[in-house]
């Protein structure tokens, strides 16, 4: 660690053991819960178009990249987060790419952005601070706008403690899986 910033490897794929920065003052997503979120969808990264919402240093939709994902999106509000991510991208030869989009505002306010581009993700990803209602918040807005695909999966990444309704809007809650204090709940599109 230097000056506030820490490194995480990549896990597998083509940007295997590279390491990323991370932010100071983030919570990232642990080893654990990372492998076995992608252990779940190995099957649908490949081609597939990811966002990652509340993205912090960028680790999940880099992730999801190096697994074979065709584009990514990210979404964070933190000027120093978007940074970290913007270096963490050049670091890895892939910034600039058409299929990379970063967008350093509110969520909620992306996610309306998103919709009027008529951009669509066939994977979610939202890791948002633990608190009441962000996640359940950012639910709400998702299935309000017009971007997810027929089979899209959304995963929410929460407080153990922290429960999402099963229903939210058009979204129909369907896993949840545990890894010590991380909670994700998947969803699905109704």
């Amino acid at each position: 660690m230097q000056g506030g910033v820490f490194d995480m490897k990549v896990i597998a794929g083509e940007f295997k053991g590279r390491f990323i920065d991370m932010p100071e003052g983030i919570k990232p997503t642990s080893n654990k819960a990372r492998e076995a979120l992608f252990e779940i969808l190995k099957t649908r990264i490949a081609g597939a178009s990811f966002l990652d919402i509340y993205s912090g240093s960028g680790a999940i939709g880099i992730e999801a990249l190096s697994r074979g994902a065709k584009s990514a999106a990210f979404i964070d509000n933190n000027f120093k987060c978007v940074s970290v991510l913007k270096k963490n991208l050049k670091h890895l030869g892939i910034s600039g790419l058409s299929s990379i989009n970063i967008y350093n505002k509110d969520a909620l306010m992306a996610l309306k952005t998103l919709s009027a581009a008529r951009l669509s993700f066939d994977i979610v990803f939202l890791d948002p601070p633990y608190n009441v209602d962000t996640a359940k918040n950012t639910l709400i807005a998702i299935s309000n706008y017009d971007i997810l695909a027929r089979d899209v999966i959304i995963v929410a990444e929460t407080y153990k403690k922290e429960k999402l309704p099963d229903d939210i809007g058009a979204l129909k809650k369907y896993r949840i899986a545990l890894y010590g204090d991380t909670k994700l709940e998947f969803f699905s599109y109704e």
